[in-house]
């Protein structure tokens, strides 16, 4: 088993391990940027070894760097009331960020 973290972003929660591509609600930087998550909720290295914050771990971070940042796909939002003729659609795309998860540092002291 490969070690793992859940780190917190946007207001929702991540399952990481090195060398994974996840996306994520838009962060702010460029393409080739680096980003730290420092709220790092969760840190297991192997099946018998997890440690869980209480809310947050403080020596634990997580280093990423941006891939791409780019919008998801168009939500069609459709509304209908019957014998009145109304009718109205929205659309909505979310702005997103890819990230490529480079490394899981605990830092001893």
């Amino acid at each position: 088993m490969k070690p793992f973290a859940v780190i917190q972003t946007g207001g929702k929660q991540y399952i990481v391990e090195e060398g994974a591509s996840i996306v994520v609600n838009k962060l702010e930087g460029k393409e080739k940027d680096a980003v730290t998550f420092d709220s790092v909720l969760l840190y297991a290295m192997d099946e018998n070894t997890t440690r869980i914050g209480a809310p947050m771990l403080s020596d634990v971070k997580v280093y990423a760097t941006i891939e791409e940042q780019g919008k998801g796909e168009k939500i069609r939002i459709a509304r209908f009331r019957s014998k009145s003729r109304h009718r109205r659609l929205q659309g909505h795309r979310e702005v997103l960020t890819k990230l490529s998860i480079q490394k899981i540092a605990v830092d001893k002291k």
